[in-house]
């Protein structure tokens, strides 16, 4: 916080703070963003929209948060499938709708069988997904009202936010990653019932990795 005041005095355009860890550092980099100073700065949350119920939680006032923030990005990383071993497996209807997957996207989709290029784990690599909550009049309302954080995501979803969950599935309708991997990574978005057993994917064809 000390820092960040020696560095307002400089009159920057453009503020970078690494991590909102206190109050005085919000407070500080809230009221850099009321004076005219692009701010970016981190926050340790589970998703884009945790970031406001955050800085309220650090008593932030309502009212300041709402006319200055613009919008908060939730990011994670997913284990991308190895190419040297990809096979198709098909996933039961029923479990692909319990975990709020699209059917709209198919039922059959990539995976790695496990090689000795990946150590026998389907993956190399990864990948961002990635979760985009823009601040809209209808949600500055209600941060100002100090509304719940499921009251705000819902807010953020009818505003057009895509979840990290529902990023996740497009990267799995890529066949960037699998579906194992994005219900590890990401929350569920709704509340669901939870099941003692879960269905598993049934192999339904492989390939050779594509040239």
């Amino acid at each position: 916080a000390k820092g960040l005041r020696h560095i307002l005095r400089q009159d920057p355009n453009v503020v970078m703070v690494g991590e909102i860890r206190d109050v005085e550092t919000a407070d500080i980099a809230i009221r850099a963003a009321m004076t005219g100073h692009l701010v970016f700065s981190t926050l340790h949350t589970n998703d884009a929209v945790g970031g406001i119920t955050r800085l309220l939680d650090m008593d932030v006032e309502p009212f300041l948060l709402a006319s200055v923030v613009k919008s908060f990005i939730a990011q994670r990383l997913v284990r991308t499938i190895c190419p040297e071993c990809i096979q198709f497996v098909e996933y039961p209807r029923d479990y692909l709708a319990e975990i709020g997957f699209p059917l709209e996207l198919g039922t059959v989709f990539k995976r790695g069988s496990g090689c000795d290029g990946c150590r026998q784990t389907g993956y190399q690599g990864r990948a961002a997904i990635y979760e985009v909550c823009l601040v809209t009049e209808p949600l500055r309302k209600l941060i100002m009202q100090k509304r719940d954080g499921s009251e705000l995501k819902q807010c953020a979803i009818a505003e057009g936010m895509e979840t990290l969950r529902q990023d996740g599935w497009r990267r799995v309708a890529q066949g960037r990653t699998t579906i194992e991997e994005v219900v590890r990574v990401t929350q569920t978005d709704e509340v669901m019932a939870e099941t003692t057993e879960e269905a598993g994917p049934v192999v339904a064809a492989e390939t050779a990795p594509s040239a």
